[in-house]
């Protein structure tokens, strides 16, 4: 296939519009930042170069593992399979509590990124037999192009794509993007748009409207991720809130991975979350009618296990990444009761495990990719 850019040059991207005074708009994101000659965007890697729009990381990655699915976090989607994870650095959100800070935030000078071509990608996937190729680290949003010439390249061999994502896209690239995409699990960090704009620097409503999008108009897989911050997004009333929108907008069957916060980057003065406070949010939320609801960062055999929403069977045990238990039959129905469980399921698991295994993509024409111990 061809590619959009030229290996060791910027990539012209779509999404935007020129302006007067030789200034560029870019409309990927609802931040639509106008930048002179010479300007980077607030995700640091869009810019304006030569009066165009170009995207400076495009076929260049800031690292590559092979992940079990399950740490993206995707409960529902291929279980127990190997994907191939890698990102790129920069994001267009602001979070105070970012756990990739490293790359969200890294500035263009200190950036340490290895050649990576889409085609590079989908081909390593497919040699180490991984269901997929999943866009994470930072958010694939600001990747935008990069992303999809990388999602065909998997298309065209079998493989799946998956971005993990907050989502924060405008209604046009939205569209363009998910069609590329088989899953995504997508970060709702709170249900306030005070918490976005004091702790995100960003807004909550074209989150929602993004998650709305996904479930209703396309065939991605959806999960969402929560993390919960003592003191700041864990209130019952908040829980409550985002729980029964979740179950009247989007359906009672989207998962929900229940995160617990730890000290990072610009709250590190700030107090972890207690486990005993991450199972009560997981109860409340279970009351306001979700189906499948677990908790991330704590060891918790039960938030971390599958039940059948209709009998109340187990259908997938889980011992942190790794799948100890299965009790479903064809087309993922509970053997149990016959119930469909809510998901993308094989006949048995993946037995890749809780293995995490960082590659290198060799620049060889011939190549195999070179496990890294």
């Amino acid at each position: 296939m061809r590619h959009n850019a030229v290996m060791g040059s910027n990539a012209t991207t779509r999404f935007w519009h020129k302006l007067a005074d030789k200034k560029v708009q870019c409309d990927l994101c609802p931040r639509h930042c106008v930048l002179a000659e010479g300007q980077s965007g607030y995700c640091t890697y869009r810019r304006c170069d030569g009066g165009e729009l170009v995207l400076m990381t495009y076929g260049y990655s800031s690292g590559f593992c092979i992940d079990p699915i399950e740490k993206k976090p995707l409960f529902h989607f291929l279980p127990g399979t190997p994907v191939l994870s890698f990102g790129t650095a920069g994001c267009n959100l602001g979070c105070r509590f970012c756990q990739n800070w490293n790359l969200s935030r890294m500035k263009i000078k200190n950036a340490d990124l290895a050649k990576a071509p889409p085609e590079k990608i989908a081909q390593a996937a497919q040699l180490m037999a991984c269901s997929g190729v999943a866009f994470t680290y930072n958010d694939p949003v600001i990747f935008h192009e990069y992303a999809i010439d990388t999602a065909k390249e998997c298309r065209a061999l079998g493989l799946k794509t998956i971005a993990v994502t907050a989502g924060y896209v405008s209604k046009e690239p939205r569209e363009e993007f998910y069609a590329w995409m088989d899953a995504a699990n997508v970060d709702l960090k709170g249900f306030t748009e005070e918490f976005y704009k004091k702790y995100t620097d960003s807004a909550l409503q074209p989150v929602l409207e993004t998650l709305g999008y996904i479930k209703k108009k396309t065939s991605t897989w959806l999960e969402i991720t929560t993390l919960l911050i003592p003191g700041v997004n864990d209130s019952e009333y908040e829980l409550r809130t985002l729980s029964e929108w979740i179950a009247k907008t989007l359906g009672p069957d989207v998962p929900l991975h229940l995160t617990a916060f730890y000290p990072s980057y610009q709250m590190l003065d700030h107090p972890s979350m207690p486990p005993g406070h991450l199972l009560r949010a997981r109860k409340i939320v279970l009351r306001s009618g979700l189906h499948h609801v677990y908790t991330g960062n704590i060891q918790d055999a039960q938030g971390q296990t599958t039940y059948c929403s209709k009998c109340g069977e187990k259908l997938i045990l889980r011992n942190g990444f790794e799948i100890t238990g299965w009790s479903l039959k064809e087309k993922g129905r509970c053997k149990s009761c016959g119930a469909l469980c809510a998901g993308i399921f094989e006949e048995k698991p993946g037995k890749w495990g809780p293995k995490h295994l960082q590659i290198q993509l060799k620049p060889e024409k011939n190549y195999r990719p070179a496990i890294l111990e």
